[in-house]
């Protein structure tokens, strides 16, 4: 049975790679002093012996230290430190993972001591979570196997869990997903039979095998799609060990007869891909227009801009390359120094360097037969001494610089930015428009968000579609007037403005923002200028790296690069910010590509693919829902059916996304949050990217119509028992069927049922809701509540009510 939170309710779970924690340390942050080099108890280097004792646990503290000169002591103390440093305006904070032995070690050599992070029960914690995870999943698995041994018909080895006929352009196709008990060891394809329309045989449609989905080791189903000549009405699988399995197909996305665009219905605003710059553009032209049903809202943090320091490397080989970084921006005077290695020509000359302007000149060092003998390091150092006012040289990725440099002519420093004097290299400002009659957030709050990805080009189009249909069809549409008198609408076209430039002038491929955080014995310099930045949708505060899960990456070259700490850009501090709004309820961020849809939970962590908490089964029953109807509208457009292999949490169709911004607005923040993967590439030809533009607008548009039928909704949910002879002596089975997405809190004990009563829960990932095998005439109270918030029969679950739901647990008789 399943009780998880709901939406709000947050978990972390602690990074614990390299500590091994059962007990837990006290340290007073201020009981020590700052390290006095003139005291006796200062902190040389080399001179500490930290004591770690055998079978001591470790945990993780902060290290307060006033600059880097008592860092590298520290350092050189051989103290374990992970590899969090942060520079703040009073010092730097670095992570030590120390026993309590250590923690007196260093308080005794003066060594003033933060927070404690992370202790033993955190990692005890964490322990029990994965292995109740990954034991449920085992016991899911053992359950079909346990059925299976009984022997009857009812608990057969293999379960169909979903059978989904659909139209995409003009072909039809048959998604079958099925669960097998033999799944996690046997690797057998499950072969699925069809009929070929109602009263027709069984295989009279074809056959169709359907293949295993394991991920992080753990199996999840099987699943597979294929072309079918006709619509089939039922199929069957019969499983390599003999088991049976029966299922009526649904007709997945049928489109509606009615067209919810009205006569004069306006669209089709767009005729090109735009730059960030255009984006902002459009949205202040239309807030402009429009101003009683539109305004700009710059963002509260700006970005760090298109903008890089000017650089080169000379030299060919690793030990003799030198790097140099301008002091200033390129665009501000880093893009006007050059430097020059140059051979003096003679023998017995010393290595020099000469600023003339913005012109550096190092001449050098020759041996007696006129050699160049100035080594790398030298050069650097020499450069540094002479020209630091104007560039930092440094030696190649962490190299010694033994190597002889090599001379070269006069080498300018350059920033590599192509784009386009109209584009501001400044701090950028993000700018998100607000759309509604009463923006004042007294109405039901929607956030729409795209290019957290740079170089996804058609999702900002799909805002800006939106925003211009929402507005223009005011004056004359009532669905949308509808909308717009009782919506409060968000919508930022590009999150990553920085990003999005260097994509569109400098390389394509650009995923990440611009921000630098390799350091110079990494990938600062030049050559890896395309690899830096954060990725902005791993950067979020929920199931992240930094709580130990799986999808992004601590390299700050890696295209999942998570950054320094988590919201440490300015781009995921914009969309907390607007995720904060109190009354935004629902969301979509928009990405490319793949035509997948998406919901929580994003993140695992490995090993054991222990997973975010998983939505309660009426939570996921409404995205279902609100998914059926968003797709259908986007299946109008030209009959582009977003599959049911691709529609579902994150992590069950795609993979885990460690801190993705998806997750922090539903666990963070209780708001529905869905992700569209748009299209079959990130930038498709202009013909194809319209289209997308068009179909993902009309599915963006169909959001809002949820949201607004959400908040209308008075209907309150009914339910009712299901119950069948179970195979177990004086046992039923017992399930819960409801009228609408809705949860079912349920007692077993004569007791009134209240929000704290036992929540009905799924029967596994991606399956309906779970069978309670109880004893024959159990009492059982219940009620249901839908995502509105609607009660059953207006009940009252405080304890006092009494109108909630009874039955008895006895099946119905046969005939």
């Amino acid at each position: 049975m399943s009780d998880l939170p709901g939406p709000g309710w947050r978990r972390r779970v602690f990074l614990a790679a390299s500590v091994a924690l059962a007990g837990v340390l006290l340290v007073t942050p201020a009981s020590a002093v700052t390290p006095d080099p003139g005291s006796s108890g200062s902190a040389s280097a080399g001179d500490i012996d930290l004591g770690r004792l055998a079978g001591e646990e470790t945990s993780v503290v902060e290290v307060l230290l006033a600059d880097s000169s008592e860092l590298d002591k520290l350092v050189a103390t051989g103290v374990d430190l992970d590899h969090h440093v942060s520079r703040t305006p009073s010092g730097i904070v670095v992570h030590a993972v120390v026993t309590p032995n250590e923690v007196a070690t260093l308080r005794a050599r003066g060594y003033r001591l933060g927070d404690v992070l992370f202790t033993p029960d955190d990692s005890a914690q964490r322990i029990a979570e994965r292995e109740a995870t990954i034991a449920a999943h085992v016991a899911e698995n053992e359950a079909l196997t346990e059925n299976q041994a009984r022997g009857t018909q009812a608990t057969s080895d293999v379960k169909i869990i979903r059978a989904d006929y659909y139209t995409s352009g003009t072909d039809q196709v048959l998604s079958v997903e099925a669960k097998w008990a033999q799944g996690q060891t046997a690797t057998d394809a499950l072969t699925v039979a069809r009929d070929s329309g109602p009263g027709t045989p069984m295989g009279s449609g074809g056959t169709q095998t359907i293949s295993r989905f394991v991920d992080a080791g753990v199996y999840l189903y099987h699943r597979g799609a294929s072309t079918v000549p006709a619509r089939p009405n039922y199929v069957q699988i019969t499983s390599p060990s003999g088991g049976v399995a029966v299922a009526k197909v649904n007709h997945w996305l049928p489109i509606p007869r009615e067209n919810p665009e009205g006569p004069g219905y306006q669209k089709d605003f767009v005729a090109s891909y735009l730059t960030p710059t255009e984006l902002y553009d459009r949205i202040h032209q239309l807030a402009a227009q429009y101003p009683k049903l539109a305004e700009i809202v710059e963002l509260p943090y700006k970005t760090n801009g298109y903008r890089r320091k000017a650089q080169a490397v000379l030299g060919s080989a690793n030990a003799s390359r030198v790097a140099v970084d301008s002091r200033a921006w390129g665009h501000e005077g880093g893009n006007d120094v050059s430097v020059e290695f140059a051979d003096p020509g003679t023998a017995g000359q010393p290595l020099s360097v000469g600023v003339t302007g913005s012109a550096i000149r190092v001449s050098l060092a020759t041996d007696a037969t006129g050699a160049v003998t100035s080594t790398a390091a030298e050069v650097v150092a020499a450069l540094n001494g002479t020209a630091g006012s104007l560039v930092a040289a440094y030696t190649y990725r962490g190299d010694a610089g033994a190597g002889a440099v090599a001379p070269a002519a006069p080498t300018p420093l350059t920033d590599g930015l192509s784009a386009p004097a109209s584009v501001s290299r400044d701090p950028h400002p993000v700018y998100a428009i607000r759309i509604g009659k009463h923006r004042n957030s007294s109405k039901l709050g929607v956030l729409a968000y795209a290019q957290e990805h740079a170089r996804e080009w058609v999702p900002p189009l799909v805002t800006i579609e939106t925003a211009e249909r929402l507005l223009r069809n005011y004056g004359h549409d009532r669905r949308t007037r509808d909308l717009l008198d009782n919506l409060d609408i968000w919508i930022a076209p590009s999150i990553n403005p920085d990003g999005g430039h260097y994509s569109f002038y400098d390389f394509n491929s650009q995923r990440k923002n611009m921000t630098n955080h390799c350091p110079q014995t990494g990938s600062a310099d030049a050559l890896g200028r395309n690899s830096w930045g954060v990725d902005n949708n791993r950067n979020y505060t929920e199931y992240s790296l930094f709580d130990g899960y799986s999808g992004a990456s601590p390299s700050c070259t890696s295209g999942t690069y998570a950054g320094p700490s988590e919201l440490s850009e300015p781009e995921n501090r914009n969309l907390d910010w607007l995720a904060s709004r109190p009354n935004i309820k629902f969301s979509m961020n928009l990405h490319s590509s793949g035509n997948y849809f998406m919901w929580s939970p994003g993140a695992y962590a490995t090993p054991g693919r222990v997973s975010a908490p998983r939505p309660t089964l009426g939570e996921e029953s409404f995205f279902w829902g609100a998914s059926s109807r968003i797709l259908t509208s986007i299946k109008r457009h030209r009959n582009m059916a977003v599959t049911p292999a691709r529609t579902g949490p994150i992590s069950d169709v795609l993979y885990s996304a460690a801190g993705n911004s998806g997750d922090m607005l539903w666990y963070k923040y209780g708001i529905y949050a869905w992700n569209f993967e748009v299209g079959t590439s990130f930038q498709p030809e202009w013909a194809e990217a319209h289209d997308e533009t068009m179909e993902f607008a009309n599915g963006l548009v169909e959001l809002m119509r949820v949201a607004r039928d959400f908040d209308t909704d008075r209907r309150r949910p009914e339910s009712d028992l299901s119950v069948t002879r179970s195979a177990t002596p004086g046992m039923v089975d017992v399930t819960f069927e409801v009228s609408e997405p809705a949860a079912i809190f349920y007692t077993l004990d004569g007791r009134k049922p209240t929000y704290s009563s036992t929540l009905y829960g799924s029967a596994g990932i991606r399956e309906g809701g779970e069978t309670l095998t109880v004893r024959y005439g159990t009492r059982i109270n219940w009620f249901s509540v839908d995502a509105a918030g609607n009660v059953e029969n207006n009940y009252r679950p405080d304890g006092r009510g009494k109108n909630y739901r009874k039955g008895v647990a006895i099946p119905p008789r046969r005939r």
